[in-house]
């Protein structure tokens, strides 16, 4: 009924990591607007496929 009891899950927010990436961007080509939507646009699109690869593994396991 439990089997999961001992599983520990992990989240990590990849939007997060790529807005400092893209704060870092917009820094260094003196735009930071540019590089705070292109940090939104990665890090949401990363953060979607992992999720959707994580759905599809437990879904595998059982």
């Amino acid at each position: 009924m439990t089997k999961d009891r001992g599983k520990k899950e992990t989240t990590t927010s990849y939007l997060a990591v790529g807005i400092a990436l893209g704060v870092a961007f917009g820094i260094a080509i003196d735009n930071i607007g540019v590089g705070i939507a292109l940090g939104v646009a990665i890090g949401a699109s990363v953060d979607a496929s992992k999720k959707k690869s994580s759905k599809k593994k437990n879904e595998e396991e059982l």
